[in-house]
């Protein structure tokens, strides 16, 4: 009796990617047709970083169609690897291709100061502005121009998010922060602190020896200095910070235009939660926009209250799940309106 063929036989696969831009695949890609990841390597970041691509049902239908594209910054300690960084309501997107490249555990979306620290070459923007936008670009059936492409991002994606829309304004229409970092200015020395924390891995020897993907350990330390130059407001020395802050950007103007987007919980009050800062660094971008008259959509779902069975105001995926849930959507219409 002759076997069935295996399940996998005629099973759709993953677009071939060709190597381009500095990037070279590194084996073959994991995951469907449809929600993959590649890994590439490049000069510009030591290592290897996957990238993962979400498609639309119908790519693989019609190869004549071209698609937006939203590009999804990840946070601190997490890698594109994550499945769960395919959040429902992303795979859900019946219109746009979601690109969410590698970060790092704590790159923060810039060309690091010091290039040759314990962690090696962390170009990070250019990783992603020079390479991974024209890789995909040349690779899958994108519509190549700043009208059809959005960024976003959670955390410290929402700093990177927000700090890529201002610098490359050029590119981008849409531009949307979760939780986001966005305020590094002297009025918000906690946030500063935070990054520093990633830096100088404060909390590593809590992860012990067993937990080597431990959410604190941010991999080899560095100095505080080593992203922005010093982070202490004496003398002007930590002008770098002040010149990317998103709350204050001297090039905020840039945004002009651009469809804005701000979700932020409130921690619950509690000041020992992230969240809790994250609403007053979101506050202080509204503030900004409102002074130059920019339109934007702003929720702020203070302890999670109808927003979503799995959120509870705080720094969570439950929260950033029903966020997306709100904006996909939008973003979607958005692309369409063009």
């Amino acid at each position: 009796m002759l076997g069935a063929p295996p399940a996998h036989a005629d099973a759709p696969v993953p677009p071939p990617m060709a190597d381009g831009f500095g990037l070279t695949q590194v084996g073959a890609p994991t995951g469907t047709a449809t929600n993959f990841v590649i890994t590439v390597s490049t000069p510009q970041v030591a290592g290897e970083h996957r990238i993962r691509v979400l498609l639309p049902k119908d790519y693989a239908a019609d190869p004549t169609k071209r698609y937006p594209v939203f590009y999804f910054l990840h946070g601190a300690s997490d890698d594109p690897g994550n499945p769960a960084l395919a959040y429902p309501a992303l795979t859900a997107a019946q219109s746009m291709i979601t690109v969410i490249p590698d970060g790092g555990r704590r790159g923060w979306y810039t060309n690091w100061l010091d290039q040759k620290t314990a962690a090696g070459a962390q170009n990070w923007e250019n990783f992603h502005i020079n390479q991974v936008i024209p890789f995909i670009d040349a690779n899958l059936r994108t519509l190549a121009d700043k009208k059809d492409r959005a960024v976003g991002g959670l955390s410290m994606g929402g700093f990177g998010a927000m700090h890529y829309a201002q610098s490359h304004p050029g590119l981008f229409s849409q531009v949307v922060s979760l939780s986001g970092a966005t305020d590094f200015s002297v009025n918000h020395l906690v946030m500063r602190g935070a990054v520093v924390a990633t830096l100088t891995n404060v909390g590593a020897p809590l992860c012990g020896s067993s937990a080597p993907t431990c959410s604190l350990n941010f991999g080899p330390t560095v100095s505080s200095d080593a992203v922005f130059g010093s982070p202490y407001p004496v003398f002007n020395a930590d002008w770098r910070w002040n010149a990317v802050d998103p709350s204050s950007h001297a090039n905020v103007s840039a945004l002009a235009g651009m469809g804005i987007a701000l979700y932020t919980g409130d921690g619950n009050g509690a000041a020992a939660e992230p969240e809790f800062w994250v609403e007053s660094a979101a506050r202080h971008v509204k503030d900004r926009l409102d002074a130059l008259k920019f339109p934007y959509h702003y929720v702020d779902y203070g302890n999670g209250a109808g927003w979503g069975s799995d959120c509870k105001g705080g720094h969570t995926y439950g929260c950033w799940a029903q966020d997306l849930v709100d904006y996909v959507p939008r973003l979607e219409a958005a692309f369409a309106s063009d």
